[in-house]
């Protein structure tokens, strides 16, 4: 029958083997400690994943870190479904809170860890004031910015997908461009219309200001009667939307990081 006993203990008691029986205490310290730090790390690795998991469910956002390389990073931000505004949409909605998405944009400017920022878009439009607020707000980083339509980057989607230094669509992407629309009661006087031509000349500018695609083509684009069934405006799915110079290159997920990375390294 197998004795079990204190190794430290037993030759503690031995004349001479003092020393040995403090190097083996502290040889179990030391395991003891060690596997404590590992279960400790375990923890935070665990903790870390759960509140990755519950940011990505909750903004659709996350910070992507290559391997080893833990102090530099990028960041990701979804713009999804409905871009909401000053009113609250229903909790059915799949939408974007511009009030969310301006403050993360504030906190990459200021991060030294973070080297860039990469926007995926799918989306049907929105709010036309916040669309052009987080289309500014991206454009105007310092740090390398990527977009990326993937199913759609419709109506006031399309400043936020050209706002970016460099952007690609899939080649099933789909962007809508027509005139500015509001539903609600509308006045009719000469200022209504003054408003909205305000309103659509602020989105032209700017589209035309972060793309090669001129005034003067966007504008027939967004009176186009023939294509839109029972409204005005053009749809461009994938190179189109590259060919018509809305769009710098035709890529995915693979090509978007890359080019990002690539940028940030540049820079």
């Amino acid at each position: 029958m197998a004795i079990w006993f204190d190794t430290a203990e037993y030759y503690g008691r031995r004349p001479g083997m003092k020393h040995l029986a403090e190097n083996l205490q502290q040889a179990d310290q030391a395991e003891k400690e060690k596997t404590e730090e590992d279960g400790r790390r375990e923890d935070d690795k665990q903790e870390k994943e759960r509140q990755r998991d519950e940011r990505i469910e909750q903004t659709g956002q996350l910070t992507l870190e290559r391997h080893g390389e833990e102090d530099r990073a990028v960041h990701m931000i979804s713009i999804i479904g409905e871009i909401e505004g000053h009113d609250n949409l229903s909790s059915s909605s799949k939408t974007t809170k511009y009030e969310h998405i301006l403050p993360q944009l504030a906190a990459i400017e200021d991060s030294s860890r973070i080297e860039g920022l990469l926007i995926l878009l799918n989306t049907m439009g929105g709010d036309v004031e916040a669309g052009l607020a987080i289309a500014e707000m991206i454009a105007s980083l310092s740090k390398p910015t990527v977009s990326l339509v993937l199913g759609g980057g419709h109506s006031i989607g399309v400043p936020i997908a050209v706002s970016a230094d460099y952007s690609f669509i899939v080649p099933t992407g789909t962007m809508v461009i027509h005139p500015v629309r509001m539903n609600g009661t509308v006045i009719g006087a000469p200022q209504t219309f003054d408003y909205f031509k305000q309103i659509q000349d602020r989105i032209t500018g700017f589209v035309c200001s972060h793309c090669s695609l001129s005034r003067r083509r966007m504008e027939e684009m967004m009176m186009e009667t023939g294509m839109l069934t029972k409204d005005l405006g053009t749809i461009l799915v994938g190179k189109e939307a590259v060919d018509a110079g809305l769009i710098d290159e035709v890529g995915g997920i693979k090509e978007a990081i890359a080019k990002l990375h690539e940028m940030a390294a540049e820079s």
